[in-house]
């Protein structure tokens, strides 16, 4: 029986009682809620549709919403691979607390860490009541929704880069230089070029997080139409009303930019892995 178990390449049951739970789970937590949004969004003709998405108050909170999105992403992109690569090539005291720290906004509740941030950027703050004597403010502000969603979305990028940083090889690092290349060349062509796909998941999940983030970004944004609302509270706002149609339209547009930016991340992604594997 153990010779058995050892040799046997499954371990669950066959394909197809794996595939129909496997289906049947993501029908009913993914695809059943996902299928009540379309069947609202069916009820707007394509004129409503235009009319509702062109509507100065949804243009303004996608504009304040993708904005602050694109630029938490640039952040997170460029923070989470020097994070990722200090939690993974350096041994240091406090570096477990570090790692876990890193994945606080996940645990976190979302309204808590959104009172934390108000606590924290408010003018009576500490570092708000900084700012404020030069001149700057953050809470209730744009860059208080960027922040908010740099806290909220960094996890996804650090922990998409660090298991690829973990499998680069210390000794091509090395035999690149003893090659002599320069440092920027053992960057650019050794480290970060296998470390791309990794990248590209990790910003896109940090974008995609950021489009839905809600409850951090409501306390801090200060939630002012046409200057700080957000495309999620004004969703919440349209269900208030007790318009289903308008909110099940900028829902829908939400739900559609994330899903085509996911599938356009996941071929680019194994295109790349091919690229890396295979030169072609």
């Amino acid at each position: 029986m153990a010779v058995f178990f050892r040799n046997s390449p499954r371990v669950l049951p066959g394909l197809s009682l794996s595939l129909g739970i496997s289906v049947l789970f993501v029908t009913l937590i993914v695809l059943l809620p996902i299928s009540g949004l379309l069947w609202q969004l069916m009820q707007l003709s394509f004129g409503d549709y235009l009319r509702i998405m062109s509507s100065d108050r949804v243009l303004a909170a996608l504009r304040v919403t993708f904005s602050a999105a694109a630029l938490a992403t640039c952040i997170n992109g460029v923070f989470g691979l020097i994070l990722a690569w200090v939690l993974t090539r350096y041994e240091f005291r406090g570096r477990g607390l570090i790692d876990a720290l890193v994945d606080l906004p996940f645990a976190l509740p979302t309204a808590v860490a959104g009172i934390a941030l108000v606590a924290l950027y408010d003018r009576s703050g500490w570092i708000g009541g900084i700012l404020d004597d030069l001149g700057l403010q953050v809470a209730y502000t744009w860059w208080g929704i960027m922040i908010a969603m740099i806290f909220t979305s960094i996890p996804f990028a650090v922990r998409a880069i660090q298991p690829a940083i973990e499998e680069l090889d210390p000794d091509e690092e090395a035999a690149a230089l003893t090659l002599g290349a320069s440092g920027f060349q053992q960057f650019t062509r050794v480290i970060l070029r296998p470390l791309m796909p990794s990248i590209l998941t990790g910003v896109g999940l940090s974008f995609v997080r950021s489009l839905g983030e809600f409850g951090a970004v409501i306390f801090i944004a200060g939630n002012l139409p046409y200057k700080t609302e957000i495309a999620s509270l004004l969703i919440l706002i349209r269900l208030d009303e007790f318009d289903y149609p308008a909110a099940a339209a900028v829902a829908g547009t939400l739900l559609l930019v994330s899903i085509v930016l996911l599938v356009v991340i996941n071929v680019a992604q194994t295109r790349m892995q091919r690229y890396l594997r295979t030169g072609a």
